[in-house]
């Protein structure tokens, strides 16, 4: 004998209902995100490159750095100029900013070199690989954040030191070009000097030995130069010395220790060339070995 069941109400009828199925795409398991996608620009990674290069703090050091250097020298040796009397002759007043220059290029050659070497020896290259897996891309907005960085902010720095030493040693004003050249032009020559350590510090891959290769590459020629004392060297010096780094970037301020080799803006086209080639060997290197 069979027991008479009840009918369910209304309210259970509801609360026994299947849940409604999860609407699916017209490919089975496949997820559509819903932030939009786009391919990656080049504008991108130098947004990237940005945010990494002002995060860190061998940035801060070694622009830091940089600005001492640039401006307690270049105004010291102004007030020693005019504390003693001194009479410059034909030695461009702006020339006082020379050996300040040359220091700091040291700070540029480091951050150069530690821009992109710093992420091979942390592993952090691999995480930039994995979101722009362009080598070019990624060498390429490296170089331009890199190069507008040092490059404005060494062309604003010398420019301050050249008005402060104008207006301390009492000497002949400059002419229009040798302003362009002394605030411009080396700006222009240290941060092309920085790509160049750029392109090393992605070739070694190693931040020490790579900064070790560039200090090298500025001060050996010079250093040999002098210690080079026989007469059957002696244009194996003249030559050295005339394309020696220190006395290229000296050729800005018209104060060249030779009477021949490049003159005017030829150091800066020397330079260029220089970093173009490198340049090109780092992207090779970033395009056929692993990270």
């Amino acid at each position: 004998m069979t027991t008479p069941s009840t009918p369910p109400t209304p309210y259970q009828q509801q609360a026994y209902q299947q849940p409604p199925a999860p609407q699916q795409n017209a490919q089975a398991g496949s997820y559509v995100s819903p932030i939009p996608v786009r391919r990656a620009t080049l504008g991108d990674a130098i947004a990237s490159e940005w945010t990494k290069i002002r995060s860190v703090r061998s940035t801060m050091w070694t622009l830091g750095i940089l600005i001492v250097l640039l401006l307690v020298i270049g105004v010291l040796s102004a007030v020693a100029v005019h504390l003693s009397d001194a009479d410059l002759g034909s030695t461009p007043v702006l020339s006082l900013g020379f050996f300040g220059v040359l220091l700091g290029s040291i700070c540029v050659i480091t951050l150069g070199v530690m821009t992109i070497a710093s992420e091979y020896g942390t592993g952090m290259i691999r995480t930039t690989m994995t979101a722009c897996p362009s080598p070019g891309r990624v060498l390429g907005a490296k170089a331009i954040v890199f190069f507008l960085l040092t490059f404005v902010l060494t062309t604003v720095m010398t420019t301050v030191v050249a008005v402060l030493q104008t207006a301390i040693v009492d000497a002949d004003t400059p002419s229009g070009a040798d302003w362009l050249r002394s605030t411009v032009g080396v700006g222009l020559y240290i941060a092309t000097l920085g790509l160049l350590s750029l392109a090393i510090g992605a070739l070694i891959r190693h931040s020490a030995g790579a900064i070790t290769v560039m200090i090298g590459v500025v001060l050996l020629p010079l250093v040999l130069a002098i210690f080079m004392f026989a007469q059957s060297l002696a244009k194996i010096q003249e030559w050295l010395l005339e394309y020696s780094i220190p006395n290229q970037l000296s050729n800005f301020y018209d104060t060249s220790v030779t009477e021949s080799g490049p003159s005017g803006w030829e150091p800066l086209w020397i330079m260029v060339g220089l970093t173009a080639v490198a340049m090109g060997g780092a992207y090779l290197a970033m395009s056929r070995r692993d990270v």
